[in-house]
């Protein structure tokens, strides 16, 4: 399913032309602080995203509702006219308040202005992927999806969006999802310590289809950070890439999306796809999500 590379091998976007490198880009940080307005220095974040391409990143991961608008808008600058290989992944369902608040952005209406927004600021005529964000920062929320993701279906045959996928859901929902759309990937919270889809991941690599895990080291308790920390000393890497190795190790369908506005972090980054685990070392990886489950 996979083949080798720098990236950690490549994985194919099911029922789509796209096989991107397993090892992408998230853009989030290449706002100020806080996710809003610009970047204390431009230059440099386009720098970063330039460097990222050049390094054969191929998938980047975005949204309108970081900055707002000013992420689309640094990509478009650095990046456009997009390489034919760019696979560009943005998300809806959200929006920024004047307070610089995270609301939600759900209605038909806001669904299609977030599309046309995307496009508009991206300098695009179709998104390649988009993500229908449903739970909140750390964790899914129950109930339908069924009329936001019809919306997005429809905006998908008007020829508007090519694929279509789903971020903070529950595997009831993506099989909600399922009955309107092809589903191409999901984006939820999963590192070596929050290990709660587990059994998620294993159903959607069977099926082919993409997991995308955000949050590689968030959530940690003291003694995991410090299990990590130790780890990472003793092979002389940082707890960054571990982590990220980690997550490349545990299944073949699994991308990652690290977003930095550091050129050196960036290096750092996508050097974790290089990381070859040994056995005892997964295992005392493992450990720190087995801890958590009991």
């Amino acid at each position: 399913m996979t083949d080798q590379s720098p990236l950690g091998g490549s994985f194919p976007l099911p029922n789509t032309p796209f096989r991107v490198q397993r090892m992408g880009y998230g853009a989030m940080q290449l706002s100020g602080p806080g996710i809003w307005g610009p970047p204390r220095d431009p230059d440099a974040a386009i720098a970063v995203l330039r460097a990222a391409i050049a390094a054969g990143v191929d998938h980047i991961d975005t949204s309108d509702f970081y900055g707002p608008h000013v992420t689309n808008q640094l990509i478009k600058q650095a990046l456009h006219p997009y390489p034919k290989n760019l696979v560009i992944v943005t998300k809806l369902g959200a929006r920024r308040g004047p307070d610089k608040s995270w609301l939600h952005a759900r209605s038909r209406q806001d669904l299609i202005d977030g599309v046309h927004d995307n496009l508009r600021n991206l300098g695009l005529e179709r998104l390649d992927v988009v993500n229908l964000r449903v739970g909140g920062i750390e964790a899914p929320a129950e109930g339908s999806i069924a009329e936001q993701f019809t919306v997005l279906a429809e905006l998908q045959r008007q020829g508007l969006i090519r694929h279509l996928g789903l971020s903070n859901v529950f595997p009831e929902q993506l099989a909600e999802a399922q009955e309107i759309a092809p589903v191409v990937c999901i984006q939820n919270l999963y590192n070596v310590a929050n290990r709660r889809d587990d059994a998620f991941i294993d159903d959607l690599a069977r099926q082919g289809i993409a997991y995308v895990p955000f949050f590689p080291l968030g959530g940690f308790t003291p003694l995991q950070s410090d299990t990590l920390n130790d780890t990472a000393a003793s092979l002389h890497v940082t707890p960054m890439q571990l982590a990220l190795a980690w997550l490349l190790h545990r299944s073949p369908n699994i991308l990652l999306i690290p977003g930095t506005s550091s050129l050196i972090h960036l290096r750092e980054n996508l050097a974790a796809a290089t990381l070859q685990l040994s056995s005892a070392v997964l295992a005392t990886l493992d450990s720190i999500g087995a801890a958590a489950k009991a």
